[in-house]
């Protein structure tokens, strides 16, 4: 990753807190939520993807209003 932004949180997510960070690596962006147990000192990845354009801005940042 050359970059990375925090994108949302989700402090009451199903099994551990989570955050979903845009990184970009040249040309290319793509989201990464992460999962942090601060009691076991983990941090776990959950998903990786390149961001859907119909659902995010262009700044894949900001969520799209749904229809």
């Amino acid at each position: 990753m050359d970059t990375y932004q925090l994108v949302e949180t989700y402090p009451e997510d199903k099994y551990l807190p989570s955050y979903l960070i845009l990184a970009g690596h040249g040309p290319a962006a793509f989201h990464v939520l992460f999962a942090v147990d601060v009691e076991g000192d983990n941090v776990r990845v959950v998903t990786s993807n390149r961001p859907d354009r119909g659902e995010w801005q262009d700044d894949m940042k900001t969520r799209r209003p749904r229809r």
